[in-house]
């Protein structure tokens, strides 16, 4: 079959990553935006990260935290420049960009780049078609505009805290920095909307995500919990469901560990019996339906536990998935690191990084049918794309950039 000229096309355009050719200024930090344009830069954009000459507040956090793998994780694949916006030059160079981008994306508090003279509306009279993304902990607007927010404060003022633990102990933070990469996967969604809708229109758009609003849908148990019965709900369920509407629903120990159950149909109740030697009670009133279940949630968490807890963890995983039960044993960082499934998909990448040594870096969990996934690439140091970018890409002679240096703008 003769191919067409528009055949052609369609097949390029197919062969090459869904955001080749997009070019996205990136002036976030920490987790939030910079998960947003990892995500971009693993789907192929042309993502120049932008950070002031100390660099941006996760690369300078050189403490016991072990800083350096997540910023790693999250600076993969993007080329970084140097940039002083308080000074008039830097405001030109950036100006200079925003003529030639796609997309703009920060995460600074509300008004900063405003106040800087390079906001919104000031950038879009240079690009029309430009997209500025905006994310903050509590958004552009509302009474608590000016909040200043981390992961851990909306947190807490998210709920997440406060239903995490045991109903007779403190709350608890959650052990993942939800609220950040809850916005990161909004505030990429939201600026996909929008270039979705240039298409159409031409025209750029302004979008923003807040913390908090980004947060709101992940208690929904909860809320349906404390919508049946107020005041007289717990605060915090442990490990049992959020709104106590499942039973099994807990972790429970093993011989060398812990393994989760989440079995809600009934279906699911009855391989469980089968699994831990039961059947004799599976026309037990008390346990046949997930009512029933729920109801006597003290008796189905005995059950299991007495069998769990002399056996080992994956040895107890392996006999519950083997019947369809939802089970996982509960793994270490060790374990979540070298994870078969994520190697064996591409999803998690070996790489020999120049500072971290060999280590298993994840990729995108944007996964296109009939594309390879983009091979990692690890993040640069510091400024290190200056003269790509400020030179082969704006055009600037090595004296000019040279200049750029003496005079402190990069």
């Amino acid at each position: 079959m003769e191919t067409t000229a528009a055949g052609d096309v369609l097949a390029k355009t197919f062969d090459a990553p869904p955001l080749h050719g997009v070019t996205v200024l990136d002036l976030t930090q920490i987790y939030n935006g910079p998960y947003a344009t990892f995500l971009m830069a693993q789907a192929g954009a042309n993502v120049i990260k932008i950070e002031p000459r100390t660099g941006e507040n996760l690369r300078g956090r050189g403490d016991l935290g072990g800083v350096d793998f997540p910023f790693a994780m999250l600076n993969s694949n993007k080329k970084p420049v140097t940039l002083d916006l308080k000074t008039q030059k830097g405001k030109e160079l950036l100006r200079a960009m925003v003529a030639k981008a796609d997309i703009l994306i920060e995460n600074f508090s509300p008004g900063v780049m405003s106040r800087l003279g390079v906001g919104a509306d000031e950038l879009q009279k240079i690009n029309p078609r430009l997209i500025y993304a905006s994310s903050s902990g509590y958004g552009t607007d509302g009474p608590y505009r000016n909040y200043p927010a981390m992961d851990l404060v909306m947190q807490a003022m998210c709920g997440v805290l406060n239903s995490t633990g045991y109903q007779d102990q403190p709350p608890v933070k959650s052990g993942a920095a939800l609220c950040d990469f809850f916005a990161g996967i909004h505030l990429f969604s939201a600026i996909m909307l929008a270039l979705y809708d240039r298409e159409r229109t031409g025209r750029g758009r302004q979008v923003e995500v807040s913390m908090q609003d980004s947060t709101f849908f992940s208690l929904a148990s909860n809320y349906g919990m404390f919508h049946a019965r107020g005041d007289a709900a717990p605060e915090r369920t442990g490990n049992r469901h959020g709104g106590l509407g499942v039973a099994p629903y807990n972790c429970y120990p093993a011989s060398n560990g812990y393994v989760v159950v989440n079995a809600p149909a009934d279906h699911h109740w009855k391989a469980i019996l089968e699994v831990i030697g039961r059947e004799d009670l599976k026309d037990d009133e008390r346990l046949k339906t997930r009512p029933a279940r729920v109801a006597n949630f003290e008796l189905v968490d005995e059950l299991i536990e007495n069998w769990t807890s002399g056996r080992d963890r994956d040895h107890v995983a392996d006999a519950m998935l083997a019947k369809g039960i939802p089970c996982a044993p509960v793994r270490n960082l060790r374990e979540v690191l070298n994870d078969r499934n994520m190697l064996a998909r591409g999803s998690l990448q070996p790489m020999d990084h120049p500072t971290l040594g060999r280590v298993n870096m994840p990729g995108t969990p944007l996964n296109f049918v009939g594309l390879p996934r983009l091979p990692l690439e690890p993040n640069l140091p510091l400024g290190a794309s200056n003269s790509e970018i400020y030179g082969d890409w704006l055009g600037l002679s090595k004296d000019e950039i040279d200049l750029l240096k003496k005079d402190g703008v990069i």
